[in-house]
């Protein structure tokens, strides 16, 4: 089974400010890089150097109130990250239940070699 993943939005995805950036916008339902600064550790320049990456890969959107840009959690690539990992869920479920079946098979040749050890 082969899953095609986005790795450049797996890659925004994996930074812990980001994904608490896409957990603000999507509580608060807007934000700009000025209000998400104020609940995050980071400066200002900081966030707005988050919002281009993940501006890059789609998960958010911007679009100008006055002097400043708001952002918003654009629901759609959000449900394409979400159906994304939940492939990449099920394609390791997968392996891991062959690994399993693989591992008892192995288990019990050796349960069945002991056995016929203690018999002789």
């Amino acid at each position: 089974m082969s899953v095609t993943v986005d790795d450049d939005l797996w890659s925004a995805v994996g930074d812990p400010t980001r994904r608490r950036m896409l957990d603000l916008l999507l509580s608060e339902g807007s934000g700009t890089a000025t209000s998400l600064s104020e609940h995050l550790p980071v400066t200002r320049q900081a966030v707005a150097k988050h919002l281009v990456v993940l501006g890059r890969v789609g998960l958010v959107r911007a679009t100008t109130a006055g002097r400043e840009k708001q952002f918003r959690v654009d629901q759609a690539q959000l449900a394409r990250a979400v159906a994304q990992l939940a492939d990449v869920g099920a394609a390791w479920d997968s392996r891991l239940q062959r690994i399993k079946r693989i591992a008892e098979t192995i288990q019990r040749g050796k349960d069945t070699s002991d056995e016929t050890e203690k018999k002789q």
